[in-house]
């Protein structure tokens, strides 16, 4: 069984080990599995590392598995949690970035925001916008890369805008093109039209029945009783 270099070497097999590599160890040496940390934990640990939290994040394009407290509801907000080590990134070539990770140009971040609405593309708020969430947060949108299965079963890596607080986490956003096109397939000819018009305006706005049912939702017991009664003293 090959030892693994402690967290605090700085060199491993004549090559220097770099902070992405070091904080891999430090995870399998000092959390272990399942275990949890916080960012001051781990700035602790590099405390002369610049931007030591970004080092840990990149850690999950090696399939490296760090859970928030969006994904797990037991975390407190500062806290993570260490799941699963991913590739040996303390091997030369290990560490290498995927080629998918590339830098993405500010011309193509611009025209990507363009083609988006300038809207997460995941919970759909927009750049300077507050959560709604009683927070005084406002959301900053990054371009993302999701990787999109096509019809074929080819994995396209396609740019998308995302808010940094839905890019954080580890969430699987794979898309697989042929269980949407086979989700059209199924929809009714009525069906089919709504949809083709929310897809040509890139919105979907609540119908009427919905906005009713959503007040309908928010009465108290007595009131629902009423409503409840009408409907069934109205003719089908």
């Amino acid at each position: 069984m090959t030892t693994l270099p402690s967290w605090q070497d700085t060199t491993y097999g004549g090559r220097k080990l770099g902070t992405k590599a070091r904080v891999a160890l430090w995870l399998i040496q000092v959390v272990k599995e399942n275990g949890r940390f916080t960012k001051a934990d781990l700035r602790a640990a590099f405390p002369d590392v610049a931007q030591i939290d970004r080092r840990m994040r990149d850690l999950r394009d090696h399939g490296w598995e760090i859970a928030t407290s969006r994904e797990d509801p037991t975390l407190l907000p500062q806290e993570h949690r260490f799941l699963t080590r991913g590739a040996d990134v303390w091997i030369p070539g290990a560490s290498k970035a995927p080629e998918h990770k590339s830098s993405i140009t500010n011309a193509q971040r611009a025209k990507v925001f363009q083609e988006d609405g300038y809207l997460c593309r995941t919970c759909g708020v927009t750049g300077g916008e507050t959560y709604g969430d009683g927070g005084l947060e406002q959301a900053v949108l990054n371009v993302a890369r999701r990787p999109v299965v096509q019809a074929d079963g080819s994995v396209e890596y396609q740019l998308v805008t995302e808010c940094q607080r839905c890019g954080r986490g580890n969430v699987d956003r794979t898309v697989h093109m042929a269980d949407v096109l086979a989700e059209i397939e199924s929809l009714a000819l009525v069906e089919r039209r709504v949809f083709r018009g929310w897809v040509a305006a890139d919105r979907r706005a609540p119908s009427a029945l919905e906005k009713l049912w959503g007040l309908y939702r928010t009465l108290p017991a007595d009131a629902r009783k009423i409503v409840a009664d009408k409907l069934d003293g109205t003719d089908d």
